[in-house]
C-alpha cells in the first residue's frame, strides 16, 4: 500500500489493536488512540518492534478537545494523515425498559459522536492532499434487530447512515469511505456470549484487520463501500 500515516481509535486491544498492527506490517506508521494510556503504550511498542514509527495519544473520542489534540499532534509529528480508522466503540446490552440513560448516552457519545468528531477533524487534511481513507468499524447490529440491543444497534445503524452520506460528499476529493460490519468476533467485547461455545469457526480480531487491509489494497479507482462479516459457524 502506498500509505504513510494511519490513526486508529480504540487501538488498545481487540479489533483496534489488530488493525493497527496489520497496517504497520503493511508499511504504515501508526498513531494509536485510546482512553487507556497503558494499553496504547504497549501497542506502540509492538508497532516499533515491527520497524515502524508509532505515537500513542490518550484520547476520549467523545471529547472535541481530545480529538483535536489527537489530529494536531499527528499532523505535527508526521505532516500528513492518510488513513483514519473509526474503531472506538462501547456496548451496553439491555432491554429498552432496563437500559440506563447514562449508558445509552455513553454509547452515542463514543460510537457516533466520536466517529463524527474524528472524521470532521481529518477531512481538511485529506482534502488538502487530495487523498485519504476513512474506515468505520460498524456492526451487523447496524443491520439486524435483536433483543437487548436497541441502544447499541441504534448507534451502529447511525454509523452506517453517516458513512453512506459521507462517501457521497468526499469521493470527489479522492477520499474513500469503507464501512466494515462484523457480526460475532472472538474478542472480549461481549465475553459472556462466547462462554461454552466453539469459537474455532468464529472470526478473530486479526481476521477483521485482514479485511481492512484487503479493502485498502483495492485499486484507487475502486471503493468497496460496505463489507458484512459473519462466522461460518451457524450456531453464532
Amino acid at each position: 500500500m502506498n500509505y504513510q500515516i494511519a490513526i486508529v481509535t480504540g487501538a488498545g486491544k481487540g479489533i483496534g489493536k489488530a488493525i493497527a498492527l496489520a497496517l504497520a506490517k503493511q508499511g504504515c506508521d501508526i498513531v494509536v488512540a485510546s482512553r487507556t494510556q497503558s494499553d496504547i503504550d504497549k501497542v506502540a511498542r509492538e508497532i516499533e518492534q515491527l520497524g515502524r514509527k508509532s505515537l500513542a495519544i490518550r484520547c476520549d473520542v467523545s471529547v472535541e478537545e481530545d480529538v483535536q489534540r489527537l489530529i494536531n499532534e499527528t499532523f505535527k509529528q508526521f505532516a500528513r494523515i492518510d488513513i483514519l480508522v473509526n474503531n472506538a466503540g462501547i456496548g451496553t446490552f439491555a432491554s429498552v425498559a432496563d437500559l440506563n440513560v447514562s449508558d445509552f448516552d455513553k454509547m452515542w457519545e463514543t460510537n457516533m459522536r466520536g466517529t463524527f468528531l474524528c472524521t470532521k477533524a481529518v477531512l481538511p487534511y485529506m482534502k488538502e492532499q487530495k487523498s485519504g481513507e476513512i474506515i468505520n468499524i460498524a456492526s451487523l447490529a447496524g443491520r439486524n434487530a435483536f433483543k437487548g440491543g436497541a441502544g447499541y444497534a441504534a448507534t451502529k445503524w447511525a454509523m452506517i447512515g453517516f458513512a453512506r452520506c459521507l462517501m457521497l460528499e468526499v469521493r470527489e476529493h479522492n477520499i474513500r469511505v469503507i464501512t466494515i460490519c462484523p457480526g460475532s468476533v472472538d474478542t472480549d467485547f461481549h465475553p459472556e456470549s462466547s462462554k461454552g461455545k466453539d469459537t474455532s469457526r468464529v472470526p478473530k480480531a486479526e481476521d477483521i484487520a485482514k479485511i481492512v487491509v484487503d479493502a485498502l489494497k483495492m485499486p484507487r479507482h475502486v471503493m468497496v463501500s460496505e463489507i458484512d462479516v459473519r462466522p461460518t459457524n451457524p450456531n453464532w
